[in-house]
């Protein structure tokens, strides 16, 4: 076993501990003590809770107040704060604190799992992944305690907020709220300063990724000392934000006055970036204000973050290689930096990959489901990224839809490079060099 274990790629570990930790979360919620009703839920709809638990998605076919007791909805926090962590970051965390070396295998299988550009400092990054994630959920249970706490009592009330600080800043958009009103998310709380503003705030914290807070703490207000990386993720993520906000603000929510628009338009903007809270009824939405949030959600949050998806990374670079072509410039630049030409390649490889993953599983679940294609499409975004939005179809779906689903959880979170270099334990080295020949494209 522990010769199998050298042999495995980091890669495969990546995927093996994702896999590992939804079947062991699987097991656990399938217990009587995680469920209210008599007996065990079906293993079935445990797998899929503990998947968008861990992919930190919040898909959910169970409303998690009403079907889970207080241990199960702690089993689903752990698997959570696991998932948005990472499960290697977890491990190495563990690891250390046993007092055991952290080897070079752990340390480069770290450094694919948070995207770190160098072994170097690898453990360093963890401890201010630890810390920051700490100091982080931590104040904004407290953010939410006034929140809580005058409706259900100090410590139902502190439960409350503590599991929504987590479930945000991990970007999981897993709510207790379904009391009153099963599957309602947050929108008892769509026009209330406090709540919008302290969950908005930890998930765009969780979105934008260690490595850019670590940048940022490095360096603070010295902007041309970041990392490229760090500048297109703060840019791209302003933009992806602020655009949709002003959309949603002029096309949208008309069930709002003026006044009252801008937190719901702005939440709702903010939640695309992977998080899966909503604080409006999305099917309130018009054809065109759903294929933006379509659109949206498959970006996905940055690099090494809480959150998955394409990432927005990926975004930037397409979108610069295209303005490099129309431009006819031979290389791909940015913000005085060339790019790789294997980044472009990774880009082009990722946006191929997760379009035709996600409108092909869509098709199929509106064949088999006979629902319509844009609200389909709308729930395989919602896996694929990660996001967990939804327009209410996912208690309904059979068998089939949900594995679907599961799967693109899986890969959204864990990286599609990842899940094929995965596949592909060993480099292929090249034969040669083959003859070049043109073609026309566009």
């Amino acid at each position: 076993m522990q010769a199998k274990r050298r042999q495995m790629t980091t890669f495969q570990l990546i995927v093996a501990g994702f896999f590992l930790l939804i079947l062991i979360g699987a097991g656990l919620l399938a217990l009587p003590i995680s469920s209210r009703q008599e007996g065990c839920v079906p293993f079935g709809d445990c797998l899929f809770t503990a998947t968008s638990a861990v992919c930190v998605t919040g898909l959910i076919v169970r409303d998690t107040v009403t079907a889970w007791t207080p241990f199960g909805q702690a089993v689903l926090l752990v698997l959570i704060q696991i998932g948005g962590m990472g499960v290697v970051t977890v491990a190495a965390f563990l690891s250390f604190l046993a007092g055991k070396k952290i080897g070079l295998m752990q340390r480069s299988t770290m450094q694919e799992a948070l995207a770190a550009p160098q072994v170097g400092g690898i453990v360093r990054l963890m401890r201010f992944i630890i810390c920051g994630t700490a100091i982080a959920e931590a104040a904004g249970t407290l953010l939410l305690l006034p929140v809580f706490v005058p409706r259900l009592g100090f410590l139902r009330g502190l439960w409350y907020a503590l599991f929504h600080a987590v479930s945000a800043f991990c970007n999981a958009g897993f709510d207790l709220m379904g009391e009153q009103e099963p599957f309602s998310s947050l929108t008892s709380f769509a026009v209330s300063p406090l709540p919008n503003i302290v969950i908005m705030l930890l998930i765009t914290a969780g979105g934008l990724g260690f490595l850019v807070w670590h940048d940022i703490g490095t360096n603070r207000h010295h902007w041309k000392k970041y990392r490229l990386q760090s500048r297109i993720v703060l840019i791209v993520s302003a933009v992806l934000v602020l655009l949709p906000a002003i959309c949603f603000y002029t096309l949208e929510l008309r069930e709002f006055d003026a006044g009252s628009r801008v937190l719901p338009s702005l939440f709702q903007a903010v939640t695309l970036r992977t998080a899966g809270f909503n604080t409006v009824d999305l099917n309130s939405f018009s054809d065109s204000g759903k294929v933006m949030m379509i659109l949206w959600m498959l970006v996905g949050g940055s690099p090494g973050s809480t959150a998955g998806g394409m990432k927005t990374t990926t975004l930037a670079v397409l979108y610069l290689a295209m303005r490099a072509v129309i431009q006819r410039r031979e290389h791909v630049t940015a913000l005085g930096r060339r790019m790789a030409e294997d980044t472009v390649r990774q880009a082009i490889a990722i946006l191929m990959m997760y379009l035709t993953l996600f409108i092909t599983f869509a098709v199929i679940i509106a064949r088999v489901e006979g629902l319509p294609l844009i609200t389909c499409l709308f729930e395989t975004a919602s896996a694929i990224g990660t996001v967990g939005v939804t327009l209410g179809i996912t208690p309904q779906l059979g068998a089939l839809s949900r594995a679907l689903l599961m799967a693109l959880m899986f890969l959204g979170r864990v990286g599609g490079l990842t899940l094929l270099y995965a596949a592909q334990p060993r480099q292929r080295l090249g034969a040669g060099t083959l003859p070049v020949e043109k073609i026309t494209v566009g």
